[in-house]
């Protein structure tokens, strides 16, 4: 089993439009996690250095989060990341996901500071709950 810890080295954030403008009615938010390559540290732990942006359009701020994610697990788990990686295949879904997760913590508490909407992933609901239910009620 594979455990991931995200470290972060350098947070950044930046609002550009003016403080005593409202911010218009409409703000898209884009997040792109790019993970820089993948380095072994020791048989049990590689670790992949990653910048995290949030990006709004229009431009009324800029966030970035830059740090590492190391990925602790046995020998040929992290060969095969590392295979991978090398043969240009995507990483695995549940580092990006770790990386995420810790930034978009990191990157809420920035937008609050510099007074701008945060990047809140969009809560999907699943098909399930999403089609309408039979009435339930029952006549005697």
């Amino acid at each position: 089993m594979v455990s991931i810890r995200v470290f972060v080295t350098q947070i950044s954030g930046e609002r550009l439009w003016g403080i005593d403008a409202s911010l218009p009615p409409e703000v898209q938010i884009a997040i792109n996690v790019n993970l820089l390559g993948f380095e072994r540290k020791s048989a049990s732990i590689v670790e992949a250095p990653f910048v995290f942006t949030v990006s709004f359009t229009p431009s009324v701020a800029q966030i970035s989060i830059k740090g590492r994610a190391q990925t602790i697990g046995e020998e040929n788990e992290l060969n095969k990341i590392i295979e991978d990686y090398k043969n240009r295949k995507p990483p695995p879904p549940f580092i990006a996901q770790a990386i995420s997760n810790a930034a978009v913590a990191e990157a809420i508490v920035i937008a609050k500071t510099i007074g701008v909407p945060p990047p809140i992933p969009p809560i999907s609901i699943p098909e399930e709950q999403q089609k309408p239910r039979p009435d339930a009620r029952y006549t005697a």
